[in-house]
């Protein structure tokens, strides 16, 4: 199953929610969500910096992976951005696909 790595940030909302709940409950309701699509969560960090929280998870397709980020941005409680991960032996394959391509000017 493909597996992606989703962060992103809170909103004033989605903080007040934190400090109301507690960060530890918002484990089980992440993994409800990615159950209901097929999907499960790996780990769930959070960060202080430029992003709120790191999460790694295995979900069915990129659909799947749209349809859980456009569920949670439209929350309205945080923003979030998904990145597609690869193991190493997909690069592998990646690596042997030769493309016919011309760099723009050449």
């Amino acid at each position: 199953m493909p597996k992606y790595l989703f962060y992103g940030s809170y909103t004033p909302e989605g903080y007040r929610g934190l400090m109301e709940e507690g960060s530890s409950k918002r484990v089980e309701p992440e993994r409800q969500a990615l159950g209901s699509v097929g999907g499960s969560l790996e780990a769930f960090y959070f960060s202080f910096g430029e992003n709120d929280f790191y999460i790694i998870l295995d979900l069915p397709g990129n659909v799947t992976t749209t349809a859980v980020t456009l569920a949670g941005n439209i929350s309205g409680t945080f923003n979030i951005n998904g990145v597609a991960l690869l193991t190493p032996k997909e690069l592998d394959e990646a690596i042997r696909i030769r493309v016919d391509f011309r760099p723009p000017g050449k």
